[in-house]
């Protein structure tokens, strides 16, 4: 992972797009990361940010109302609201937590965040119409046996919606 992670760091800085490593704290330090995000079940977010100071970014995973309401409390610079939908990404997932949690986020709370968890193709549209305007794909990009095109299409219909 080292290894990539070098690689990504690289084009990351030559296209200038932010590299945030997912769970790695190791890592993220190693390659000099732009930040790391988190999971409820990790290292709590204040002493992820003891370990690697306040210019990192720190985003973290919530599933309810009360996490999300105790990460903009902790001190996170974003967090990822979700799993949407039921997904396979992860092994030790909650249940789908679904579009009304996502309301609750952008209508409740003004921290940044990323749309999570089971967003595909074909239901992109009914995220991106509840008001998520960052979404992150796992599986569908990855999985697609195009990957360019897959990216194309979404693209397209996350500009047409906006």
């Amino acid at each position: 992972m080292y290894e990539e992670c070098l690689v990504l760091r690289t084009m990351t800085q030559h296209t200038g797009a932010l590299f945030i490593i997912n769970d790695h704290l190791d890592l993220a330090l190693a390659v000099g990361a732009d930040g790391v995000h988190i999971g409820q079940d990790d290292l709590p977010l204040s002493k992820v940010r003891e370990l690697l100071g306040p210019d990192f970014l720190i985003g973290v995973s919530t599933h309810s109302p009360a996490q999300a309401q105790a990460a903009v409390k902790d001190g996170a610079d974003y967090i990822g609201v979700g799993p949407l939908f039921a997904t396979q990404t992860k092994i030790d997932v909650c249940d789908p937590v679904g579009l009304d949690y996502l309301d609750y986020v952008i209508q409740n709370l003004k921290i940044p965040f990323v749309a999570i968890g089971g967003i595909k193709e074909h239901n992109l549209a009914s995220v991106l119409k509840a008001g998520a305007q960052t979404v992150a794909f796992v599986t569908e990009i990855v999985g697609s046996p195009d990957i360019a095109g897959k990216i194309k299409r979404l693209q397209r219909l996350m500009e047409t919606h906006y």
